[in-house]
């Protein structure tokens, strides 16, 4: 039977505070954390939110990035039984905001970089929720006003480590998650413990992870690819390191020096390194396993990365949020993947065990094996549905034969016994490893002024542009966008037309739009 110890996010971090407890679990920098060290300092902060709260917090906002508040921060918040809900200073403050607003935490855990940003998204707020500040005094938080409790980094450094954890169930959420929304409103995303516990009792089968094992953390906390890095080393003794910016962008030597055995990126930066010529051969002997999700990986990409790191297994991860995390893979085979590639992309290849998935055609029919249609899927990686949102949770999951199926809205083919992606089926896209929902910068375009909008991927794959009618000022909107939304979803460029093509059902016409702007508008 499954107990709420294991069944918990964070069980790993806690077992591994007892049996291997001067093991580094976590690097930031030069700063190792023991398991020891890291445990004890989340039970501590974990006992002031549970005293703060009055009780078991529900959810616990997570305002740090790349830092000791960042990840023992999450850490703190599954040790109080809370969901923790990860946010992202480099986010537009009213966005981060409406998320905070959503998802009424009962506290939030700020880092000393983060805390400038703090006050405007706090701001009108229904309820106050108590700051946490585990590296700055309270006198650096007098922005805040009187109405708001401090705890600082003297309360959190004196606090008793709590002893009895609040009990969690597998239903119960580990972290919530918000995503692009078609709205201009990002979407909540639950995800349980359940779910979490399947992804990673999956992965572990797959890689038997050991405490000799050192993890890359090359994402931000706010994409969920992150909780892989985090969790998978901390349920097996790992160590997981931190990494910055430029270390991802030039990671050679960190690779070396810290003994990564397992990477973790979205293709692109592995792409990157292949344009600017330095993803040499053999360059990379340390890695055991080179894993990428998020995007579309090329074949020339998993060529290069393959020679760069000859003795690691190169796999492609495919899934969305909603099936925690990911939920299908290939593995890369030089002799036979090449052949297997579609548009010269790597095969998202086979669900995990437990997973079952269903091809369906526009009316929701199951398509014959070898057909194109929409990638369905259904197991215990599927999460509750979206956050306080249940009409846009009626379209996107559904049942059938007795399941619950998750549409993930993107274009498969059975080959071979692995299904290949051909694609978005809607206004759904990838930017950089980032889900983006077009409609959300379409609808922050019409809000700023223009009459129509329409967001693009344009001139490539990787690159969103909007075009709009109505409208005489692009830098004014280009702007506005900026105001509302990540640098990774603000259009290139805004042309503006005097009217928008359509096609024979009145609907305007998005290839026509594509063709203008290739011949110039």
């Amino acid at each position: 039977m499954t107990t709420a110890l294991n069944v918990r996010l964070g069980a790993g971090l806690l077992h591994h505070a007892r049996v291997l407890p001067d093991s580094v679990a976590l690097t930031i920098g030069s700063r190792g954390y023991t398991y020891e060290e890291a445990a004890a300092t989340a039970r501590r902060w974990a006992a002031l939110l549970v005293e703060a709260a009055g009780g078991r917090p529900r959810r616990v906002g997570v305002f740090a990035h790349r830092s000791e508040a960042s990840y023992l921060g999450v850490a703190a918040a599954l040790c109080a039984g809370a969901a923790f809900v990860p946010l992202n200073r480099k986010f537009p403050a009213e966005r981060t905001r409406s998320m905070l607003q959503r998802a009424d935490v009962d506290a939030v855990i700020v880092d000393s970089a983060s805390l400038p940003g703090l006050a405007g998204i706090l701001r009108d707020l229904p309820r106050s929720p108590v700051v946490l500040l585990p590296d700055a005094v309270r006198g650096q938080a007098v922005d805040l006003g009187n109405d708001v409790r401090v705890l600082d980094a003297m309360d959190l450094a004196v606090a008793a480590p709590l002893e009895q954890l609040p009990e969690v169930s597998p239903d119960d959420i580990a972290y919530l998650l918000f995503t692009s929304g078609s709205t201009g409103v990002p979407k909540g995303v639950p995800v349980t413990h359940g779910n979490v516990r399947a992804f990673l009792d999956a992965n572990q089968e797959r890689y038997r992870l050991t405490p000799d094992d050192r993890l890359t953390q090359t994402f931000d906390q706010t994409f969920d690819l992150s909780v892989f890095d985090l969790f998978m080393a901390w349920e097996n003794g790992a160590r997981v390191c931190s990494m910055e910016s430029i270390e991802v962008l030039a990671p050679f030597r960190y690779l070396e020096r810290n003994g990564i055995t397992v990477w973790f990126s979205v293709p692109s930066v592995a792409a990157m390194l292949r344009r600017r010529g330095v993803l040499r051969p053999a360059t990379m002997p340390t890695l055991r396993w080179s894993l990428f999700c998020g995007e579309a990986l090329p074949r020339a990409t998993a060529e290069a990365w393959q020679a760069a790191a000859p003795g690691s297994v190169v796999e492609n991860l495919y899934g969305p949020t909603e099936l925690t995390i990911a939920c299908t893979v290939h593995r890369w085979d030089p002799a036979t993947s090449p052949a297997a590639c579609v548009h010269d992309n790597v095969p998202i290849g086979r669900p995990y065990p437990g997973l079952d998935s269903l091809v369906v055609d526009e009316e929701s029919n199951p398509v014959p094996d070898g057909e194109t249609g929409e990638l369905c899927m259904t197991g215990p990686q599927v999460t509750p549905g979206y956050w306080q949102a249940p009409e846009i949770t009626a379209e996107r999951y559904f049942s059938h034969g007795g399941r619950t199926y998750y549409r993930t809205g993107d274009l498969v083919r059975l080959q071979d016994g692995e299904y290949v992606c051909l694609g978005r089926n809607d206004q759904q896209v990838k930017v950089g490893g980032h889900r983006v929902e077009l409609g959300e910068i379409e609808a922050v375009l019409r809000r700023a002024g223009a009459v129509e909008a329409v967001a693009l991927l344009w001139p490539d794959a990787d690159t969103v542009s909007a075009v709009v009618s109505g409208a005489t000022d692009p830098a004014a909107l280009t702007e506005a966008c900026a105001d509302a939304l990540p640098a990774y979803m603000v259009p290139r460029s805004v042309h503006v037309v005097d009217e928008m093509p359509v096609n024979g059902n009145g609907k305007t016409d998005r290839g026509a739009l594509r063709r203008r702007l290739d011949e110039g508008l």
